[in-house]
């Protein structure tokens, strides 16, 4: 029921994802506004369920708000459904604070898991970069940016079919002992983190060459670094297509370069990553864009289905397991 585009968006994503990845969905909110949505698309009803939520979250409320008063709220029950076995995972492209607070503290945290955290997949020269925290997260401590890289390099490994996926983390230089005293501190927990491929400090300017797959930083850091490449994507798109505009020679090479701008373009769509994993939880909560459509949401389904597939919920609570000691050591200083 939520984000910029509401039902109109979320239902036909989910419902052709479902049949494309042999899925099955829940679609969760409001039963006639739901059913108005599936009679436009005259798809099999075999692939999905309705779940009928009467409240919806709004932008301008408080997450604390949203899980004391809003029992019924599309989001809360869709958690719930989690938490009782009824569904392995969820996607929402609405009120992200909600989902973050509902996910924590209705799905609950994996044993060992401090904090939850979001990640982004994000396009490089080579291959995706997964970014974790990306707002999730504002204020850390450096036992919580390990674990935000233990979490990435199971993503990575999973998801992205990274073998030894090259885990840094984010600071103001390349070499050892630069940034502030929370990246200093993250930086020896992940040195002497057990099955992963710690590579040091990565600067802002790393993270698109391709030559790293997961960037840890706190939510703060996180968010402006994706909202800051989102913008910057969409205001290059705009200046090339203004360049080509800008005469008759211009107009002949966009043409003829039509088919490259258009896989550069496809390339950069947050669309095409679908939205952000909640990891850490006892299941799996996506995130996605409020300007997300079908095929934004569509790609969600997917990735949540693969993710339950190749059991990353477990393998992330095995890395952190297997850490445990270097985060009590790490809390106890």
């Amino acid at each position: 029921m939520g984000g910029d585009f509401g039902p109109s968006v979320a239902v036909e994503g989910a419902v052709k994802a479902a049949g494309l990845y042999d899925a099955r969905v829940l679609l969760v909110g409001d039963t006639r506004k739901v059913e108005a949505e599936l009679q436009k698309l005259a798809l099999p009803d075999a692939c999905y369920d309705i779940v009928h939520a009467d409240d919806v979250v709004h932008m301008n409320e408080k997450p604390s708000d949203v899980l004391r008063r809003k029992k019924n709220a599309s989001i809360q029950i869709a958690c719930r459904l989690v938490r009782e076995g009824a569904a392995d995972a969820l996607v929402s492209a609405g009120h992200s604070g909600a989902t973050v607070a509902c996910g924590m503290f209705i799905m609950g945290r994996l044993p060992g898991v401090e904090r939850p955290a979001l990640a982004a997949m994000m396009p490089t020269e080579k291959n995706p970069v997964v970014v974790v925290d990306v707002g999730a997260n504002v204020d850390c401590r450096p036992y919580h940016l390990f674990q935000f890289g233990l979490m990435g390099d199971a993503f990575a490994r999973d998801i992205l079919g990274y073998a030894a996926p090259r885990v840094s983390i984010l600071s103001i230089g390349e070499e050892e002992g630069k940034g502030n005293t929370q990246v200093k501190e993250a930086y020896e927990l992940l040195k002497l983190a057990q099955n992963i491929n710690f590579v040091g400090n990565a600067e802002g300017r790393d993270i698109f060459i391709g030559d790293i797959d997961v960037v840890v930083c706190d939510g703060f850091v996180g968010n402006v670094v994706v909202k800051m490449s989102e913008g910057l994507a969409a205001s290059l798109t705009r200046m090339v297509k203004r360049a080509f505009r800008s005469g008759l020679l211009p107009a002949l090479g966009g043409m003829l370069a039509r088919r490259a701008f258009h896989r550069f373009a496809r390339t950069i769509d947050y669309t095409e990553y679908g939205g952000a994993p909640l990891m850490g939880l006892q299941g799996l909560a996506i995130v996605c864009h409020g300007r997300s459509d079908a095929c934004a949401v569509g790609n969600a389904v997917k990735m949540a289905a693969a993710y339950v597939r190749k059991g990353t919920s477990a393998r992330l609570a095995e890395t952190i397991l297997a850490n445990e000691e270097l985060t009590r050591f790490s809390r106890a200083i």
